[in-house]
């Protein structure tokens, strides 16, 4: 395809099904260039909103699989490995990255905490073959036990 053919289909707005990213691109360029007329204020919204949704949703993962990790450890002592302390702290590292660059967040962190607590009782129970009645329905974890609790792998103390 020429350069000039993409250059023109980049001209062209992208329907509204097309995908966030070729929306937002093609509303930044329109105002880089200062065409404020084209813009579509409203498209402009929706996409500043779904950039923070997701960061949300980045910080709603790291949480889930967090707490499926600790949820396995105390439900499978016997299964515990040392992969699951090496996530449990990548997690933690991820949830704090998160926080750190968008402190916005923490207004949200209590409903993040129980989001990813009710995908990651589930994912627990379908992981480890345990009925979902064994697990908690409500989070059996605050904030701070899920970031500061102990689970070293024996031998990894240091």
């Amino acid at each position: 395809m020429a350069k000039s053919a993409v250059r023109e289909e980049t001209k062209r707005p992208p329907a509204k099904e097309a995908d966030l990213y070729a929306r937002a691109l093609h509303q930044a360029e329109l105002l880089r260039a200062g065409r404020l007329s084209e813009i579509d204020p409203v498209a402009i919204a929706e996409e500043i909103d779904d950039v923070g949704e997701e960061q949300y949703d980045k910080l709603e993962s790291a949480l889930r699989v967090l707490m499926l990790h600790l949820l396995e450890w105390d439900d499978q002592p016997d299964n515990r490995s040392r992969s699951w302390t090496a996530s449990i702290r990548e997690q933690r590292r991820r949830v704090l990255r998160q926080l750190r660059k968008n402190p916005g967040l923490r207004s949200r962190l209590d409903e993040a905490l129980s989001e990813a607590y009710e995908d990651a009782r589930d994912e627990a129970s379908a992981e480890t073959g345990l009925a979902p009645s064994v697990f908690p329905v409500r989070p059996p974890f605050e904030y701070a036990e899920i970031m500061e609790r102990s689970n070293v792998w024996p031998g990894d103390e240091n």
